[in-house]
């Protein structure tokens, strides 16, 4: 099928007819009778049919017979061309017979248009079928990694990327769904996914969740260049015991309320009609086959009428996790659990019929699955037209010049610089700089995880960046070392090249593999390899400016802690090399704040800047055998959450309180005068923290309420006000709900968790 073919020219002829008679024929009784139509169509089925839609299965394309056959997605397998033509012909047979219901990952629009043809030209009730990929931060156009762009703490700029993801994903994909965003809370930094989400703030996290699916969804779920948003994974998978992946959680039921829900209801009230289970247990039971969570919690309390996917194959592992015997009644679990759509495990079509017909499965469970597939279907615009996110003429396979643009404008607000000891950045453009590390000139871990679509010579790196800011003359290259091993004379090399020049510029970190799903690190370290040429280069006297590529906090050692400066550029994607050049040589300044504590050591975690409240809390400054400490480090962190610097200087008033008596239900305003005292204008996140000092719940020592993204001209300064709410003095207690106490609170007006000095009020 030609790749550049039209949807009308496709749809053309006996076989558009009777697409277009069948689709419509359904959309004509959809329209003020919902509902009815839906039911009367749940009737007509049989009990194959209903199963079948609650199955997903990857889409093969009809390219994958030809032999020159080259896999644009690396999750496509790899099959002769005699295989690939057995398994598409079974797919089709299996399409055609009514068994499917959802695909997923299509190497290309034709599968979609393969796929989808069948399922309306081709089965008894022309169901359409609903299609769905995991574009997480980017399909051609790589957008930073959602930790990094969290730390922009602007998340209107995280709306616009994931339009344009949407907007590059439906044209050149025709997909529905996408399996994003990550909306888990993530105070453990070994756990890899902490990559894939907002950090481990809970208002930081529920409004990256809420400006994600509006960015996703568009104007809606049947916004043709939107994607239906699949907010995940549904529940307390970011709390995995050690950090380790796919472990179990410990979570007591006001702790999941309080932390681990908000950004998913924040998701839900943006307009979110999917979810995702997660494979984590959840006090013993495993989430997809967790009633109490996907029923009870999921759709009785929070009202979520959408549809529930498993994780891949999460279903079937019922069975490992010693919770079902077989899959037969793995499938019987899942389904009753509140699971509506299994994951290529296919465990649903083989046993629902069975499981229903022999009595053990009640079909009202399967009918109430069904409906809600089919509702999101309809919402999704697919019963008025199942081709109508394949757009009139296929996009080239190309990023689009406003979306390289956004791209870099988001990967410099990404940015954050974590020190800059005598004002070493910006560089001039008439330094001799030494680039040196294994990120220097890389392609392949620029862009990270989840991004399998990207092509990699689109993107930016830092030796190509440099390279247009200053004259090839001033500017020497070397990678010094791999990024887990030794290059042979590379550290000698790379310290005769720092040597000759003014300053080093040191590109180091985490491969795309370090961080992501299945990538839990015991140690938050740099690669020993890495570690010992920043050794080498910092003994040789030249101002070191460290840019760490990371997917989560780091703990720093040795000469890395003690550089002169460090900038925070984790994966930036397309962009990467232009916009931390932009920050590096001052074309930008840096205004990236940590969505993430660094913590002095890997034997801290989980460390996060929310921590209740100790009886033994420790000393400041002093360290005694029975207060809260660690033996041989402080119990701090090493850049706490909110910390990021600029090219200016800002300082804070005190904060002054408009009443130091609160009643209840009453408001109080904070306020505070922020100075930009440099030449430079800067940009500020003036972040607003409480502590509510004594309440029938321990409480956490502080919690941002509000924050306030501001820009200064040198010398300006502007008066800061943030109105705390009695909403936001709340909390879960322990019967779950949510409870406004008396008592005294503090307030904290700061350029990060861990600054400023508090004002308190009571509040009566």
């Amino acid at each position: 099928m030609n790749k550049n073919v039209t949807r009308r020219t496709f749809l053309k002829g006996s076989i558009a007819t009777a697409v277009i008679a069948a689709v419509s024929g359904c959309a004509s009784q959809v329209k003020g009778k919902q509902d009815t139509h839906l039911t009367g169509l749940i009737a007509r089925m049989t009990l194959e049919e209903k199963a079948g839609q609650l199955h997903m299965d990857g889409v093969l394309s009809p390219r994958m017979v030809q032999p020159n056959f080259q896999k644009i997605n690396p999750f496509t397998p790899n099959f002769s061309p005699e295989q690939a033509a057995d398994l598409l012909k079974n797919q089709q047979a299996q399409i055609k017979s009514g068994m499917m219901g959802m695909m997923t990952s299509p190497e290309d629009i034709d599968s979609v248009i393969y796929a989808q043809t069948a399922a309306v030209k081709d089965t008894r009730l022309k169901i359409p079928l609903i299609f769905g990929a995991d574009i997480i931060h980017g399909h051609h156009t790589i957008f930073p990694v959602p930790l990094a762009e969290a730390a922009s703490f602007e998340p209107e700029l995280a709306e616009r990327t994931a339009r344009a993801c949407a907007v590059e994903a439906t044209t050149n994909l025709g997909i529905d769904v996408t399996y994003a965003p990550m909306v888990d809370i993530a105070r453990d930094q070994r756990w890899g996914r902490v990559v894939e989400g907002a950090g481990e703030d809970v208002l930081l996290g529920s409004l990256f969740a809420a400006a994600r699916v509006k960015g996703f969804q568009g104007s809606g779920p049947a916004d043709s260049r939107g994607l239906l948003a699949c907010p995940k994974h549904f529940l307390a998978y970011g709390a995995a015991e050690s950090g380790l992946d796919y472990q179990g959680t410990s979570v007591s039921d006001r702790v999941l309320h309080e932390v681990y829900l908000p950004p998913f209801k924040a998701a839900f009230e943006a307009g979110a009609i999917f979810t995702m289970a997660s494979f984590n247990t959840i006090d013993g039971v495993p989430a997809t086959g967790n009633k109490a969570i996907l029923t009870d919690l999921l759709r009785d309390e929070m009202h979520f009428s959408g549809v529930v996917i498993s994780d891949f194959q999460s279903e079937l592992e019922l069975i490992k996790h010693g919770y079902a015997k077989d899959e037969k009644a793995a499938a019987k679990l899942a389904l009753s659990a509140g699971c509506d759509i299994g994951m290529v495990s296919g465990i649903f079509p083989k046993y629902v019929p069975e499981l229903v017909r022999s009595g053990e499965l009640d079909e009202a469970i399967v009918d109430k699955a069904v409906y809600r597939i089919l509702h999101v279907k309809q919402q999704a615009g697919l019963f008025d037209d199942p081709f109508h996110r394949i757009d009139e003429i296929a996009a080239p396979q190309q990023a689009p010049e406003e979306h390289i643009a956004l791209a870099r404008e988001a990967a410099t607000k990404s940015v954050v610089l974590l020190k800059n000891t005598g004002s070493v950045l910006p560089l001039s453009k008439e330094q001799k700089v030494a680039l040196i590390g294994p990120f220097a000139k890389d392609l392949k871990n620029i862009d990270g995880s989840w991004s399998p679509f990207a092509p990699q010579k689109a993107s930016v790196s830092l030796e190509a960046g440099f390279a247009e800011k200053i004259p090839a003359a001033q500017l020497l290259t070397e990678d010094g070392c791999g990024i887990d091993t030794a290059i042979e004379g590379g550290i000698k090399r790379a310290v005769e090249a720092a040597k000759q020049c003014d300053v080093v510029v040191l590109a180091i970190g985490e491969a795309t593999n370090m961080s992501g799903e299945a990538s839990s690190r015991a140690e938050i370290t740099l690669p020993a390899a890495q570690q010992a040429l920043a050794e080498a280069l910092a003994a040789t006297g030249k101002p070191l400016v460290v840019l760490l590529r990371n997917g989560r906090a780091m703990a720093l050692e040795g000469a890395v802690r003690e550089a002169s400066a460090i900038l925070v550029t984790w994966f930036l994607g397309t962009e990467s090399g232009h916009a931390i050049a932009d920050v590096v040589f001052g074309d930008q300044s840096p205004s990236g704040r940590l969505p993430v504590t660094f913590p002095i050591a890997s034997g801290q975690q989980p460390y996060y800047y929310a921590r209740e409240s100790s009886g033994r809390p420790p000393a400041p400054g002093t360290t005694h055998m029975f207060q809260s400490h660690f033996i041989g480090i402080p119990d701090d962190a090493l850049y706490p959450f909110g910390h990021g610097l600029t090219y200016s200087e800002i300082t804070y008033s005190g904060v002054t309180l408009d009443k130091s008596e609160v009643k209840k239900g009453e408001a109080v305003t904070a306020s505070v005068t922020v100075t930009n005292t440099g030449k430079r204008a800067a940009t500020e996140v003036v972040q607003c923290y409480i502590q509510d000092r004594f309440a029938s719940v321990v409480q956490p020592v502080q919690k941002l309420i509000d924050f306030d993204k501001i820009t200064l001209a040198a010398g300006e300064s502007r008066s800061i006000s943030f109105t705390i709410k009695p909403q936001q003095m709340t909390f879960i207690a322990r019967d779950l709900s949510q409870q406004l106490e008396s008592g005294e609170f503090r307030v904290w007006i700061a350029p990060s968790a861990r600054a400023g000095e508090a004002e308190s009020f009571t509040l009566s």
